[in-house]
C-alpha cells in the first residue's frame, strides 16, 4: 500500500499519520476499510476509508500511474462508500490538497461537490500528522 502511495506521488507523512504503527493500529480496528485493486496478482490501487461516527471519510486514494485512466479510482471510491454504508454512514467526505486538480475532478465526476462555505482548521501537536 505504501509503495502505491510513493509510486503515485501521493504526499505522505511516514513518521506521523502514515507510520507503520499508526497504519497497523487502524488496520486492527477496521480491516474492512482498507481496500485494494489488483491487476492479476499486482496491487495497482488503494484507499483507506474511515468512520468518525457521523461521517465516512475517503482517505489515501492512490492508483499507480500505469493503471490510471481505467476507472480503478472510481471503483475504489465506490467500494469505500459501500463499506461505509454497511456501518450506517450516509455522508461521505474527502479532503483534497490544494493543487490536486485531478483528484478534484475525479470526486466531482462521482458526485461529490466542493463545499465553499466550510473552512478547514487544524491544530497539530505533531507536525507529522
Amino acid at each position: 500500500m505504501v509503495r502505491i502511495w510513493i509510486d503515485s506521488g501521493l504526499p505522505r507523512r511516514p513518521t506521523g499519520r502514515d507510520s507503520m504503527p499508526n497504519l497497523k493500529e487502524q488496520w486492527r480496528a477496521s480491516p474492512e476499510l482498507f481496500l485494494g485493486a489488483f491487476d492479476g496478482d499486482k496491487l495497482v490501487g488503494v484507499v483507506i476509508a474511515s468512520d468518525d461516527g457521523r461521517k465516512g471519510w475517503i482517505n489515501r486514494l492512490a492508483v499507480l500511474p500505469e493503471a490510471q485512466g481505467k476507472g480503478i479510482a472510481k471503483m475504489l471510491i465506490e467500494w469505500a462508500e459501500r463499506a461505509l454504508r454497511r456501518r450506517g454512514r450516509l455522508l461521505f467526505c474527502v479532503q483534497i490538497e490544494h493543487g490536486n486538480d485531478a483528484s478534484m475532478r475525479l470526486f466531482e465526476q462521482v458526485g461529490y461537490r466542493k463545499e465553499n462555505d466550510i473552512y478547514y482548521f487544524t491544530k497539530r501537536e505533531d507536525q507529522n500528522y
